[in-house]
């Protein structure tokens, strides 16, 4: 409901139309079925303030002693005031809804995104491990490559021609946006703000090639015949062994620029344009369809799962494969000697789910795909994209390669599968195993450090047009009672049930309120975003300890499941803190758990261990149930 503020702003602002801020650089969606579905979705709410600031304080009770949270109840009540600085600010904010198709899409973009500065690896981009296939040697590689290739080319059909199945949440339809932003897509670098190309099926550029990368070189593989029909996976093959040979021996490594932070590179990516073969070259990588990345053998040493998730991520730093990317691409898939597949991709223009669905599709592909056959056919060459270089782009490379080599090795990545039972048992226990799950993760964090902390849980809001994320936030009052019983042997079985039950039903009704557009994350943003575009200063409340001990996601966590064991695996978003990814299958639960060497307060090794433990006693306190 708006505000009698924002209706007064109502009747006295000009009608003007509408018209679309230009998010992402071209990407446009010509007339058809998912334009039609585009249009029939409701925009993303601007939550009432009161609930907010009522929501915001049990968020932070928590995390706050007595005097903390008394000085900030009264920062709350002040802001939050009748007639005061929140019902102006919200009124603005009501306002700015009411004139742009998604009152948060491009804040969210620049904030999350094109205004962070530091390296996408390891800070924005995730890797995403497939199940390991069963090849091994170059020979294996290329064939496994083409289906890929195939694979993903025969998804794409269904982009162009609009035919994805909507996704649904429950009965309601889910905004389909981000599957359109995903083929022929490149974050593009600046000296202080990036931005994202798309060539989309509504682009006047239609790009017919991909981009493979082998030994450092890049080359632009055309992936479709004269009459725009998908090449064969053995031509494809074909185009794949020139390739190789044409790059048997490897070269400077100038994707490894990408990795640079976004300032440096912006500043590089401008000074390599100057070139003209340089210019071409980058046209063509970021017009790509996606990019494949063959690379070289990687020594495993005794943690396999390990060591291709550090694949998968960064490539294994600059002496492996970290130099045979370009981690601008929102899309980068790689294919290994030894069987190890996946992607990393370039977060800006998409969470998990529609990337998981491209690669389900994939995954079902190849392993249908006929026998790849050597061909007579005459491929078209691969095209060499060269690039020229200087003393100075030189003196960049060696500087790249060293800061990635630090960041590499300061990355700890835990995959692991827990086989005791997977999401099936807090089924059966009629529980949400999101929640189950989230709470076995506050219990695990606990038992290691005695007090909660701030967590962060990605909830979809593609319930609305162009929605992402806003946050569910697992740390809560119910959590830490339950936490607390569970670490007291003095209080009895039934009551850490009755808490565990409060505490799961408590998280699955915060999840469903912030996937409806009611939570508090995102509009809090909204205000303060809102008062600095004003003019104003930034509001108390935002200047409040509490509020940067609330943004402190010591825990940060994402559900991405898939019809296959994949994982996905990303970096901790503050230095003292844990990447915490999992797929629940019915059966078993995969999870990736990551942190910094360099912290003296976190070890995955340790929180793993951690889980396991908590998810064992949490099955042993429910078997209990039966006894009581």
């Amino acid at each position: 409901m708006l505000s009698r503020t924002a209706r007064a702003m109502v009747k006295t602002a000009k009608q003007q139309p509408w018209k679309a801020p230009e998010f992402f650089r071209g990407a446009i969606l010509p007339p058809g079925r998912m334009l039609a579905h585009q249009a029939s979705m409701p925009r993303l709410p601007v939550p009432a303030l009161s609930q907010t600031l009522e929501k915001y304080l049990r968020a932070v009770r928590p995390l706050l002693d007595d005097e903390e949270f008394q000085h900030t109840t009264q920062l709350v009540e002040e802001f939050g005031k009748p007639g005061g600085l929140g019902d102006s600010l919200q009124a603005k904010l009501q306002m700015r809804a009411l004139e742009r198709q998604s009152w948060l899409a491009d804040w969210w973009l620049h904030t999350a995104y094109l205004d962070f500065r530091m390296s996408v690896v390891l800070h924005v981009s995730p890797g995403i491990v497939c199940p390991p296939q069963n090849f091994n040697g170059q020979e294996g590689q290329l064939k496994f490559a083409a289906q890929m290739v195939a694979g993903l080319l025969d998804y794409k059909v269904q982009i162009d021609n609009q035919s994805v199945p909507i996704d649904k949440l429950g009965k309601n339809s889910l905004c389909m946006d981000q599957y359109y932003k995903l083929f022929s897509a490149c974050r593009i670098p600046g000296e202080r703000r990036d931005q994202v190309v798309v060539y989309g099926p509504g682009s006047n550029v239609r790009p017919r090639h991909i981009v493979v990368a082998h030994n450092n070189k890049f080359f632009a593989v055309d992936v479709y015949d004269e009459n725009w029909k998908p090449l064969s996976q053995d031509l494809i093959h074909a185009q794949l062994q020139k390739v190789v040979y044409y790059s048997r021996y490897p070269s400077e490594p100038v994707g490894i620029l990408t990795s640079e932070n976004r300032n440096t590179w912006g500043k590089i990516y401008k000074l390599l344009k100057k070139d003209k073969s340089n210019k071409a070259s980058l046209d063509a990588i970021n017009k790509s369809i996606f990019m494949l990345c063959l690379d070289q053998e990687v020594p495993r040493g005794d943690h396999r799962k390990s060591s291709i998730a550090h694949q998968l991520m960064h490539g294994g730093g600059s002496e492996l494969n970290s130099g045979n990317r370009w981690f601008d691409k929102t899309l980068q898939f790689t294919v290994g000697t030894d069987g190890a597949i996946g992607l990393t991709y370039e977060h800006s223009p998409a969470e998990g789910p529609p990337i998981i669905a491209l690669l389900d599709h994939m995954m079902d592909y190849c392993s249908q795909a006929p026998e790849v056959q050597e061909t007579t056919v005459e491929p078209k060459e691969p095209e060499r994209l060269p690039f020229t270089t200087n003393d100075k782009i030189l003196e960049a490379i060696d500087n790249a390669k060293r800061g990635l080599d630090v960041q590499v090795k300061d990355l700890q990545l835990k995959p692991v599968t827990f086989h005791e039972y997977g999401k099936g048992f807090p089924k059966s226990q009629k529980m949400s195993p999101d929640s189950y799950i989230q709470i076995a993760l506050q219990l695990a964090y606990y038992k290691l450090y005695k007090v909660p902390c701030a967590t962060y849980e990605s909830g979809s809001t593609r319930m609305f047009h162009l929605g992402r994320t806003d946050t569910i936030r697992s740390a809560s009052v119910e959590s830490l009672e339950f936490c607390k019983a569970m670490e007291d042997s003095g209080v009895p079985p039934g009551e850490k049930i009755a808490l565990l039950k409060r505490a799961i039903d408590g998280h699955k009704k915060y999840a469903q309120e912030t996937v409806s557009g009611q939570g508090i994350d995102r509009h809090l943003l909204g205000l303060k975003l809102t008062a600095i575009e004003s003019g104003l200063n930034v509001p108390d409340l935002f200047m409040d300890s509490a509020y940067e001990e609330a943004l402190h996601f010591k825990l940060s966590t994402s559900q991405v499941p898939s019809k296959y064991d994949s994982f996905l695996c990303f970096g901790p978003v503050v230095p003292d803190g844990y990447g915490f990814c999992y797929n629940p299958r019915e059966d078993h639960l995969n999870f990736c758990i990551s942190a910094f060497n360099s912290s003296p307060e976190t070890d995955a090794d340790k929180l793993a261990d951690s889980l396991h433990q908590s998810l064992l006693d949490m099955r042993e306190l429910l078997s209990t149930q039966a006894k009581l």
